[in-house]
């Protein structure tokens, strides 16, 4: 499929003609992921050793760009080879002295793009600075009118973005651009998203530093090693009031089953990669897609399991046995609340019943079954809670993740946040992992932190919880083995789930 890949060592032509029409030379340039704040505040960081994932709209702009013709190298700061520190990760990305820099960055990590911009323009003020990402979407232009270490924001999908503004492209003719004027700051017209996911290159993984084997999957969510994350869809047609569709906007766009394939089996013979995590929001929207993606994957035996998530109610006995065939090993189940209020609020149609269903036939099929929920979101209460407690234990999930919910500025949710409880804006904080919110029915932050800690702990100290995992031990080996590499950072995570002062 050369259309789809990458071609390796790619000339770099000066003069090169653009789809603008405007002749361009080749552009140095640095993608940076920045840092940002990983873990619970006040806590460590154990980011690096827990679950570093692969920056995945980075490396595919690094891709987009080398194809046009440009010199790119990509910087994660979260990386197994990066240093701790603005500072030093600043100086790496000033010793390939840039010509523009891009800085794609979370709502957590905002902040650091930001100094890492100012220490870039303090030392070579000829290079250019633009900013991407969900952050950068949700809010445009007054982070412009507010940070002046940043030159350009780029709104919405970050690939035709870069490449005109690389290319030479006017920033006035740049669509999804924001920009100055003399003082003036100028918002472009949306960016138009890309019709055709299947024209873009694979993403240059190999631009990461370390990568696969640097690059460390959830603890216990594989049973071979190398892994990595992978996306093959962009969007969600849902507009749930907590999530935030600033970039891809609403809509669904997915590669193709063919493609899809070919991705996956590059990776395998390009990396090694035994497992992959597919991040999609929506994997099996097109239900035709992925049984004919299973299907392939069923043939070709490539030696390689994955992870993906389904929809409650939308995870039928054929689909689930081609996944089955197809390599899955744990299916993701996004059920936020099990408390019949809230989870018609947060997910309007879907009842309690067809959740043990959808868990049920996914373990019917011999695959895992992984419960996603939020805790801390509008209208909760230590009721609401303890029944998202009792009915986690209910399942008999093999897996779960609580999230503390963080109204993120791109939501629907944000506008009226205020309005049902105490907010603490603070963007270094706002990463899913720590309570900014605090609804009405609770006293304070540290009440909701003792039943989030309570109700974690409860789960993994379940009999039949423990019963499982310890049949599954063998096939567990790889994450236990680098726990015990890396016992000191796991023991300080595990030390937040106990109750102060001890």
């Amino acid at each position: 499929m050369q259309r789809a890949q990458r071609p390796e060592g790619a000339n770099i032509e000066d003069d090169k003609p653009t789809a603008s029409g405007i002749k361009s030379i080749s552009m140095r340039v640095v993608l940076v992921h920045p840092a940002g704040s990983n873990f619970v505040s006040g806590a460590r960081d154990v980011t690096m050793v827990a679950n570093r994932m692969v920056p995945s709209g980075l490396v595919s702009i690094a891709a987009y760009l080398e194809r046009a013709g440009h010199e790119v190298f990509c910087h994660d700061c979260l990386g197994p080879n990066a240093p701790l520190g603005i500072e030093a990760n600043a100086r790496l990305v000033l010793d390939r002295q840039p010509d523009i820099v891009g800085l794609s960055a979370t709502t957590s990590s905002f902040l650091d793009a930001v100094e890492i911009a100012a220490l870039i323009k303090s030392r070579r003020p000829q290079t250019m600075t633009i900013c991407g990402g969900v952050h950068a979407s949700a809010i445009g232009a007054p982070l412009l009118s507010r940070f002046a270490s940043l030159d350009f924001l780029a709104l919405g999908e970050g690939e035709e973005t870069m490449r005109e503004l690389c290319d030479g492209t006017p920033p006035s003719r740049i669509e999804g651009l924001v920009w100055r004027q003399d003082q003036e700051i100028l918002t472009n017209a949306p960016r138009t998203l890309l019709p055709q996911l299947d024209a873009l290159p694979f993403p240059a993984y190999e631009k990461l530093a370390g990568f696969p084997r640097g690059y460390q999957l959830p603890p216990f969510s594989y049973a071979q090693k190398p892994g990595a994350s992978l996306a093959t869809s962009r969007g969600c047609v849902y507009q749930c009031s907590y999530c935030d569709r600033s970039v891809f906007r609403k809509g669904f766009r997915s590669n193709s089953a063919h493609y899809t394939f070919e991705h996956m089996r590059y990776l395998r013979q390009r990396f090694g990669l035994k497992h992959l995590n597919i991040y999609d929001d929506l994997f099996t929207t097109n239900r035709g897609r992925i049984l004919e993606l299973c299907e392939q994957l069923a043939k070709a035996r490539l030696g390689l399991q994955f992870n993906c998530a389904v929809r409650v109610g939308h995870a039928d006995d054929e689909l689930l046995s081609a996944l089955s065939r197809a390599g899955c090993l744990m299916i993701s189940v996004g059920i936020e609340s099990g408390d019949p209020r809230m989870l018609e609020d947060l997910k309007a149609g879907v009842t309690l019943d067809q959740v043990r269903q959808t868990v049920a036939a996914i373990q019917r099929h011999g695959l895992r079954a992984k419960g996603l929920f939020m805790m801390g979101v509008v209208g909760e209460t230590p009721q609401s809670v303890e029944r998202t407690s009792d009915f986690i234990l209910e399942l008999g999930l093999d897996d779960m993740n609580l999230s503390k919910f963080t109204p993120f500025p791109g939501a629907p949710c944000y506008a009226t946040i205020r309005d049902h409880g105490s907010f603490e804006e603070d963007w270094r904080l706002m990463n899913a992992l720590n309570f900014v919110f605090v609804p009405r029915a609770f006293q304070s932050r540290e009440q909701l932190d003792e039943l989030y800690n309570r109700h974690v702990k409860r789960f993994y100290s379940d009999p039949q919880w423990r019963k499982r995992f310890r049949g599954r031990l063998w096939q567990h080996r790889h994450t236990l083995l680098h726990m015990a590499k890396n016992l000191p950072a796991f023991l300080a995570a595990k030390k937040q789930f106990e109750p102060r002062g001890h």
